[in-house]
């Protein structure tokens, strides 16, 4: 099934927008260093209410409309995934772990193989 996506166009007033809510985060964390002595409840309530500010103009524009529209579609898409049990995510880690440590241990015996024909066998440097 095929789904056809329409493009937007982004206009001024979105772009005013993002502008805004960019200025409005600068501005924010601006007044947080700035408002150090006046104490840090009134630097943080300065901080979050800038950047709550900023979130509010953000959604209101074109960008944050998609934004949402992809957050909510990725969560229903999350609801539809079969979760796995815990007794099936056990087996599958301990798979993986069997499956570690036979590779190493594959690899161990290659390289010491390996090792013993070249150095003992063909150049013969290690003769005691």
């Amino acid at each position: 099934m095929a789904s056809t996506q329409v493009e937007t166009v982004i206009t001024g007033a979105d772009k005013a927008k993002l502008g805004a809510a960019v200025a409005l985060v600068i501005v924010s964390v601006a007044g947080f260093y700035l408002l150090g002595k006046q104490g840090a409840v009134v630097q943080w309530g300065a901080l979050l209410a800038g950047l709550v500010a900023a979130v509010a103009v953000f959604l209101v524009s074109e960008s944050g409309r998609q934004f949402v529209a992809f957050a909510r579609d990725a969560w229903r898409e999350v609801k539809k995934v079969v979760w796995p049990t815990r007794k099936e995510t056990l087996q599958m880690t301990a798979y993986v772990f069997a499956f570690v440590v036979i590779m190493a241990l594959f690899l161990w015996f290659t390289d010491k193989t390996l090792e013993w024909v070249l150095y003992d066998l063909i150049l013969g440097w290690r003769k005691s």
